[in-house]
């Protein structure tokens, strides 16, 4: 299936709760619109083809912390999860830190606002455990839900130890109709990292699958997604933490889960978990999730080497040495995941230095410091893309030959979380308070 067959079906499935004025199979990538021609759902981490694309067009390019701004809402607890949207309703998790004792449990939510107004509809309690040890640029809420529009899918890590200074403990995965009723809660495997948990989990057909990466027995897990039963679990050999959210992709044959991590970066059969193909390395650990422009695969890492990759999908077993097209290690992203858009990839190191290359051969477009520092993956819409900084400022950059900044928005408070968009709003959660952005309805 080519790259426009996979954004036109998301673009139905994405579109299905709600309302558009242009058929989403008129639309191809690459193309533009007119504002709101098609309203996409944001189902889960980085949107309804895992990779930070939205087919909306007429979004927000200017706002403050007061201006164009829809509503803003105070959240409870704290958590770097990316906001999902279904409909007329938003989902997002925290965890409540302010309970008491670290080494006291504490509550992991999973809660339910009004999209329209961020009023709060329900409040689950997911888990209840001593907080674990972590990175301080990770949270205790990090993993995003996500949903296929009747279940709501979700994870935390269930520490075992009431020490502070140790992460040890259980996955949880959770399921939840959109009336806050829990269908089934399952714990697959153990998971223990220095840098804390983060894992949201994907849908493909009947299954829900999770990365379970770690510093221990590592696997990757398929639940059913009609009661979390395992379907297949299959081991990581390096056992070494990784946080990279799978995509799937076909490529015009059957379809792949593709993810870096683990001192590798290796394609899967989603039906099964068996491995197609692996590149060794090109690193030790890895946080950004891989995208791609329908030819080739783009990942960046890492620790401790950074690289920038481009591959081609269509190998078989070790393909190191055949399927990578070209590489660069300067200016590599660790955290922030990078971008397509058009003819270019971009991304945004760690320290605020942005990059912008051609797809087809890697040749450097451009390169600018536009913050300093930035965590929160990239996304784009309309043929724009936006940077949010981890001091809640978005640098909105139209991509191209030369650096052409649009805008530069600030919020005025430390931001994490990725962006959502949805129904031509944005979506962007600070350490304190969810932002909607964009006109009042």
């Amino acid at each position: 299936m080519s790259r426009a067959g996979i954004y036109v079906i998301a673009a139905i499935i994405g579109a299905a709760a709600l309302s558009t004025s242009t058929p989403a199979a008129e639309l191809a990538p690459g193309t533009t619109a007119s504002p709101l021609q098609v309203k996409e759902n944001w189902p889960s981490w980085r949107g309804p083809r895992g990779d930070g694309t939205s087919l909306e067009a007429g979004l927000p390019t200017t706002w403050s912390d007061t201006d164009n701004v829809a509503w803003k809402i105070p959240l409870p607890g704290i958590g770097h999860s990316s906001p999902i949207v279904w409909g007329d309703r938003l989902f997002l998790t925290a965890c409540l830190v302010d309970q008491g004792s670290p080494t006291k449990p504490t509550d992991r939510l999973l809660f339910c606002l009004e999209k329209r107004t961020g009023r709060e509809i329900w409040r689950r309690t997911v888990a209840t455990s001593p907080l674990e040890k972590k990175h301080t640029l990770n949270s205790f809420a990090s993993g995003t839900p996500t949903t296929d529009g009747k279940t709501l899918f979700v994870t935390f890590l269930e520490s075992d130890s009431p020490d502070e200074k140790k992460n040890h403990g259980q996955m949880v995965v959770a399921a939840y109709d959109f009336d806050g009723n829990q269908k089934w809660a399952v714990r697959p495997g153990e998971f223990s990292s220095t840098h804390g948990f983060c894992s949201s989990p994907v849908m493909f057909e009947d299954l829900l699958i999770v990365n379970g990466d770690h510093d221990g027995n590592s696997y990757l897990v398929g639940l059913r997604q009609s009661d979390g039963g395992v379907v297949w679990k299959t081991p990581r050999e390096h056992k070494t933490r990784s946080y990279c959210t799978p995509i799937i992709r076909t490529f015009g044959g059957p379809p792949q889960l593709i993810l870096s991590g683990s001192k590798s970066v290796c394609a899967y059969n989603p039906r099964t978990g068996e491995r197609i193909w692996n590149i060794d390395g090109p690193t030790e650990q890895f946080v950004a999730s891989m995208v791609d422009d329908g030819k080739l695969l783009f990942m960046t890492c890492g620790f401790p080497e950074r690289h920038i990759l481009a591959i081609k999908p269509d190998g078989r077993g070790n393909v190191t040495d055949s399927h990578i097209v070209w590489r660069t290690k300067e200016n590599a992203a660790y955290v922030p995941s990078p971008i397509v858009c058009g003819e270019y990839f971009l991304l945004v190191a760690d320290n605020g230095i942005a990059s912008c290359f051609r797809c087809a051969d890697g040749e450097r477009m451009w390169k600018e410091r536009i913050g300093p520092g930035h965590s929160a993956s990239l996304i784009t819409a309309g043929g724009l893309v936006y940077f949010t900084s981890d001091r809640g400022a978005t640098t909105v950059v139209r991509p191209g030959p030369t650096y052409a900044a649009v805008s530069v928005n600030d919020l005025k408070e430390d931001s994490f979380a990725s962006p959502a968009v949805s129904d031509g709003k944005l979506f962007i959660r600070t350490v304190g308070h969810l932002y909607c952005i964009g006109k009042s309805e």
